[in-house]
Parts: C-alpha cells; structure tokens; sequence
C-alpha cells in the first residue's frame, strides 16, 4: 500500500487528544470557566445605558451574596490594554464593591464591540422596571449593532448579507420581533434619544408619577425641535409647570421647520387650554328632563339649557341690585 494511500486513510478531523480523554472530559473542556476576578479590573460597559440604582432591590442582593455567595457569574470581556469590561452584570458588580469583596466570579468571553452591545441589552431588557429613557438608548444601541452586522437590507438598512437568502426586514423591525414590539414602537423610542436630557427626564417622570411629565407621543414629535430651541421649552416648562398635549407638539414640530419657535411662540402655544384640561360638566337625561319642559325639543336642549341658565342669571342680578 503506497505512502498516499495510508494519507487518506486518515481522518481529517483526527486529534491524538481524543485517544486519551474521554466523551465527558472533552464536553468538560469545552464549557465556559468562571474565573475569580480582581474587581478593580473591571470598567463599566460604554455608555451603559441602564441605571444601576442603590435601592432597596440591590440591597436584598447584597443579602443574597452575604448569605449565599454569587449565584450567577458576570460576563465580562476583554479589553486591549489589560483591563475588562463588564457586559452582563453591573448591579451584582456594585453589589459585591459594596459588600468589600476584591474578587468576582466572571466569565471572560471574546466578543466584538457589537456582540457586546447586543448580549448587553438583552440580557436587560427582560427586566420589568424599564424607564423611557433606558429602552431608548437600549434600542438605539442594539439597533446600530445590528446595522454594523450587515444582516439587514431595508429601506434604512442598505448592508446586505450576501452569504445566506436575503433578509428584508429592516434592524427596527428585527429589533421589535425580539423584543415584542412593533416596529413602529422601536423607531419612536430610538427618537427619545434625540431630546436634551431635561425633557427627556419629563418622560421617565411619566412613568415614575412625578412632575412635570410628557407621555412618550408628544415627546416623539419634539424630539425634531432643535436643541436650541428644546432649551426654550424645558424652561418655560419648568417654570410655568405645563407640557405640551401631542396636538401641540405636533405644531412646535410644524413650527421649527419653518424656524419660528422661540419663546413668544412656545408661551402663545402653551398657553392655548388642552382638550383634556377643559372641564366638561356632565348631567343625566333622566335628572335633565325633572326640569325641562315636555314640549321642549331635544334637538334643541343645548340652546334651552343654556339660555334658562343666561335668564336665572339676570334674575340673581335684578335681585341683588333690589337688596
């Protein structure tokens, strides 16, 4: 048998280690291994877009890792110059800083920038206590990744990913699959990320209760003002206590497209009553018609109302001048 037949006789794929090491010790090997890890080496992921609060929440953390040690290890990957950067795990970073610990148990993954930012975010987003602001800059962050990735070809996403069948969708829309949102939900969230930080802060007040607040439409269409004149509003807000209802940001939208909005815009707009804050007063037609006339047309019960109203009126006044 000549020397090249014997050649392909052997495996491709052959490994010498595999003659020595068992099925389970090669499974062993392949599994990922938490090191113990100098917390000092560790920096905040960039732009970390969710707050990493010291509440009540993270000091029943700190019980938990007190009484029972870290449960789950941080995901941290490596940076050039030495150090680490925390991916999955801020909060139980903060945790352990608190309790003076000098070590954490950590995974060290090789991750790109955009693999990174992706695994970050999800592994957040599942959280039930998101504000505006953080889902914002969240989605604003995956999305960018996702577009880096080239996987996506729509109308915003021209990168094609040649190596597979085509993907149309566009990054939003990937996004909102993810993360059960529609697209169009995505794309509004990502446009908080354009409103200067005092007026963004009035959109988590939505969700947190607190005043002055703008719901999450409205702020979608002042997020095209310009920064400038977002200041001018943001003061006026703060000062007289009123946001602008979606009809009147959408006319502060109309208004700095053709660059007029500035203070005496914004306090002739504002200053306008919303639909929701005029008071209705509302009266049973069973308690109406006790007093009404049967022969009175109810066609015309607004204008019979309104004028026996205009008559008792008179009627008070005659009455105080005679006393």
């Amino acid at each position: 048998m000549s020397e090249q037949r014997i050649k392909q006789e052997i495996p491709m794929n052959f490994n010498l280690d595999d003659f020595y090491t068992t099925q389970e010790q090669r499974d062993e090997n392949k599994k990922e291994k938490i090191e113990e890890i100098d917390i000092s080496l560790i920096d905040s992921f960039k732009n970390h877009p969710f707050k990493v609060l010291d509440n009540e929440e993270l000091n029943s953390l700190e019980e938990s890792i007190k009484n029972n040690g870290l449960m789950e290890a941080v995901i941290i990957r490596p940076k050039e110059d030495g150090r680490y950067e925390m991916v999955s795990g801020h909060r139980r970073l903060l945790a352990c800083k608190k309790l003076g610990l000098d070590k954490i148990p950590s995974i060290v993954r090789n991750l790109s920038q955009d693999e990174a930012t992706i695994y970050m975010v999800d592994s957040n987003l599942h959280r039930e206590k998101l504000l505006p602001s953080e889902k914002a800059f969240a989605y604003k962050m995956k999305y960018e990744a996702i577009k880096h990735q080239g996987k996506t070809f729509g109308p915003l996403d021209q990168k094609l990913d040649t190596s597979g069948p085509i993907d149309r969708k566009s990054s939003a829309e990937i996004l909102g699959d993810e993360h059960g949102e529609s697209e169009k939900t995505v794309r509004r969230y990502i446009r908080l990320t354009y409103l200067i930080p005092e007026l963004l802060q009035m959109v988590d007040n939505s969700e947190l209760n607190e005043s002055p607040s703008i719901a999450i439409r409205p702020a979608v269409e002042l997020s095209y003002l310009i920064t400038h004149e977002q200041r001018i509003l943001a003061e006026y807000i703060e000062y007289n206590l009123t946001t602008p209802s979606l009809e009147q940001a959408k006319k502060l939208k109309e208004l700095s497209k053709n660059g007029v909005v500035d203070e005496t815009k914004i306090e002739e707009l504002l200053d306008q009553p919303k639909a929701n804050q005029i008071q209705k007063i509302k009266i049973s037609e069973e308690k109406l018609f006790t007093v009404v006339p049967k022969n009175v047309d109810r066609t015309k019960l607004e204008d019979f109302v309104l004028k026996a109203c205009e008559f008792y009126s008179k009627h008070l006044k005659n009455r105080e001048r005679e006393r």
